[in-house]
């Protein structure tokens, strides 16, 4: 009886420590990329690029969850700015969205996953005109002097936090112990006041 106690205690506790090994484990990636706008979007904006970069957790080794922040950088395209009238701008939006992701082959060398779901845009515009700033210089034989750089100057901006959503794909390569090179594309919807904004950043990173 002793021994049968005995044996089902270490059953118990090597179940306990599969168990474990089964549960969630930390994930995280980063990578960077180009910005394509779509739509009305895409007929006043130019591409741009992206830096994102994420955690969460693998439930299992096909389900998972991450929270993605993003950050995409769009140049207005001339015709808009010469319908404003004015010389240059650009557009900046930051993300932070709560996605579900499915891996199809998780444990491949080859995995193909979905990605897509929901949160908070922010999205900043401006316009602007070539200037000259004074900046002070120095040199060992000369001393102090004021030389003249070329920057922008802000004429107007605008920025706005507003709900939109996401849903992509991506393809990663290599080992699960050692992590994985990705591309992913997705397309990311944000609702505007009176509109809406549409874009698909494509991003080339390291997933662990």
């Amino acid at each position: 009886m002793k021994h049968s106690i005995i044996a089902s205690c270490f059953g118990l506790l090597a179940a306990g420590l599969l168990a474990a090994q089964e549960g969630p484990t930390f994930t995280f990636n980063i990578g960077a990329g180009f910005t394509q706008p779509t739509g009305n979007t895409g007929r006043n904006l130019d591409d741009g690029w992206n830096i994102r970069g994420g955690a969460g957790l693998n439930f299992t080794g096909y389900l998972g969850a991450m929270l993605d922040l993003g950050y995409d950088h769009l140049g207005i395209n001339g015709t808009t700015l010469a319908n404003i009238g004015v010389p240059g701008g650009d557009v900046q939006i930051f993300s932070a969205t709560i996605d579900p992701v499915v891996h199809l082959n998780p444990h491949g060398h080859v995995d193909v996953y979905l990605t897509g779901g929901g949160g908070l845009f922010h999205w900043y515009q401006e316009f602007t005109q070539p200037s000259v700033a004074i900046v002070p210089g120095f040199n060992p034989f000369f001393g102090f002097y004021s030389a003249a750089v070329p920057v922008n100057q802000i004429l107007g901006s605008y920025s706005v936090n507003r709900p939109g959503f996401d849903v992509g794909a991506g393809v990663a390569f290599g080992t699960r112990r050692h992590g994985k090179i990705f591309a992913e594309a997705r397309y990311d919807h944000i609702y505007m006041m009176n509109s809406h904004a549409d874009y698909i950043p494509v991003t080339f990173g390291y997933r662990w």
